[in-house]
């Protein structure tokens, strides 16, 4: 099994890869995204929306949102929290799911694309957001940019945690320079636990050539989703797709 299809693996990191900041950070990100997209209405898809703080924040803005993910227990955790606005929750696969001209805005954040083993399947998620757009509709996916990693890059990462736990990355570099295989080591109270995962990784060129190899026309890239230069200074690579 595809290790993002097992709903243990979310359960049991929620905690570290959902912080309470990444919810508070997300009205602003949401804003910048309209921004940097100039959609001011209409209907939204967020892909891989995890938990659905995003799809939260564009529902409030008066959005009919979809949010697509494949972890039943990240749905059951946004739709127990996000009550007060209708949105479309869908448990399917992003290889899956499309929709044909359904939607003015698709978005992809927080490095949610590049999971499947095969790049014709990677391709075939973006083939399927292409496709649910309608004529004129804009993309936007948001990744972890090679370049970026490459310089800051670190062999082992060690953070301590209020409550006694402490995690230890240790990523690596692996299919020459394709991919990168996590291996995060969770411990607390003299036990731990093993978790590894693997994604692909894209520089600009290549995250605009696949993007355009799926028919989008026009593909712009940003160093965040404030939209500053995708230069020396980036922290995220944002694709901005039409």
């Amino acid at each position: 099994m595809d290790w993002f299809k097992d709903d243990d693996f979310w359960r049991e990191l929620f905690p570290l890869m959902f912080p309470a900041e990444r919810f508070e950070a997300a009205p602003q990100q949401v804003e910048q995204l309209l921004k940097l997209t100039d959609v001011k209405s209409g209907a939204v898809l967020d892909s891989c929306c995890g938990p659905g703080r995003h799809a939260h924040q564009l529902a409030l803005r008066g959005f009919q949102v979809t949010g697509v993910d494949h972890s039943p227990f990240l749905l059951e955790k946004a739709r127990s929290s996000f009550t007060e606005h209708p949105i479309e929750w869908v448990q399917q696969d992003m290889c899956e799911f499309r929709r044909p001209g359904a939607f003015d805005l698709a978005c992809n954040l927080f490095t949610s694309f590049g999971y499947f083993d095969s790049e014709q399947k990677n391709l075939q998620v973006l083939r399927n957001v292409h496709e649910s757009l309608k004529p004129g509709g804009v993309f936007v996916l948001d990744v972890l940019g090679k370049e970026y990693l490459a310089r800051v890059w670190k062999g082992a990462i060690c953070t301590d945690y209020p409550d006694g736990l402490t995690l230890l990355q240790r990523p690596k570099v692996v299919d020459d320079w394709c991919k990168v295989e996590n291996e995060w080591v969770v411990m607390k109270d003299g036990a731990y636990r093993t978790y590894r995962f693997k994604h692909w990784i894209y520089s600009g060129r290549e995250l605009k050539e696949r993007l355009q190899a799926a028919g989008f026309a026009k593909v712009d890239l940003f160093g965040d989703l404030a939209g500053s230069p995708y230069g020396m200074d980036a922290t995220r690579l944002v694709a901005v797709a039409r």
